[in-house]
């Protein structure tokens, strides 16, 4: 079989921003579902969706605050989610599904980064729990609800480069390192959409992955102001100091893209950057994508695991 992972030439790039990528595209109709879609890239994408027509039911731990960022906002709706808590995945799933609407669109946009040592559940690492174990299980919950031709959207990062699954510790029972959670959490989310994409593609349902680019947003709120200055992210005033640097509306573009692009039809499982399809490789080039995160046994290996912990599995027999 052919590899489609490689770039398409969409004529977008670093600096598109999520209207752009959008332009000339009506979403009336349609239901986007955007986990935190009140915040930082989330809050960008859930305003270009709603511009383009689009109504977005945001999943939020905090609704009324997420209600008061969003004021405003056209064709929007709040409702709460806690991604770390599988009782709150369950109930958000089920409320969806019992109001007989379908999603078109699912991004799976909220998360957190380098956190301290956090455990979730049942002793859980906090970032593969959030990040990945709370969007697979809300993912396969949603599924009943999930409609033909839709598109899911697992939002990762160039530091899946940090680390593939490690699977003799995945919850870092041995000894914590904040950036290999956060490392490993992000390979999760793009191994999800490949494995997704095989699931679901026989029902007309297309995954992707993607990276939005480097954006200062309250993702870093676990960053000391020194460190984000040290790594050169930032400036002593706290501006921007890096100039690959991306807004939060060119951030919030590549998902978008992977959600709507009709330059996208008939492909899936793929990993995105600069809202283009990226390349595969191993040099640590932040816009390509790690051979082991669409490694489709990984992806297989990752989700019978996922389905195990969780015990939720839209695709089993």
């Amino acid at each position: 079989m052919e590899n489609a992972q490689h770039p398409i030439g969409s004529g977008f790039g670093a600096r598109s921003t999520a209207d752009d990528v959008l332009a000339g595209i009506d979403l009336t109709g349609r239901l986007a579902i955007v986990t935190g879609g009140h915040s930082g890239l989330g809050l960008e994408t859930t305003k270009a969706l709603s511009r383009a027509g689009a109504h977005v039911l945001i999943g939020a731990r905090q609704p009324d605050a997420a209600a008061k960022a969003l004021f405003g906002i056209a064709n929007v709706e709040v409702d709460r989610l806690d991604l770390s808590d599988l009782e709150s995945v369950r109930q958000f799933a089920e409320r969806f599904v019992a109001s007989g609407r379908k999603a078109d669109i699912v991004i799976n946009n909220a998360g957190i980064m380098a956190c301290p040592e956090t455990r979730v559940g049942p002793g859980w690492e906090a970032q593969f729990a959030t990040n990945h174990l709370g969007h697979f299980a809300l993912v396969n919950r949603l599924w009943p609800a999930v409609a033909r031709g839709a598109r899911v959207v697992a939002v990762s990062s160039g530091a899946h480069g940090i680390t593939p699954i490690r699977w003799d510790d995945v919850q870092f029972t041995e000894g914590y390192d904040r950036w290999q959670a956060y490392g490993q959490a992000k390979t999760a989310n793009a191994l999800f959409a490949v494995q997704l994409d095989r699931l679901a593609r026989d029902a007309g349902v297309r995954a992707f992955s993607l990276h939005p680019g480097k954006i200062l947003t309250p993702l870093q709120r676990h960053l000391e102001r020194e460190d984000m200055v040290a790594a050169g992210w930032i400036d002593a005033d706290g501006n921007a100091a890096d100039p690959t640097f991306k807004t939060p509306e060119q951030g919030a573009a590549t998902q978008v893209w992977a959600a709507t692009s009709p330059q996208l039809a008939g492909l899936g499982g793929l990993y995105c950057a600069d809202c283009d399809v990226a390349s595969i490789s191993d040099d640590g080039a932040e816009t390509s994508v790690r051979a082991y995160a669409v490694n489709p046994d990984e992806a297989a290996r990752l989700w019978a695991l996922s389905a195990e912990l969780t015990g939720v599995d839209a695709f089993s027999r």
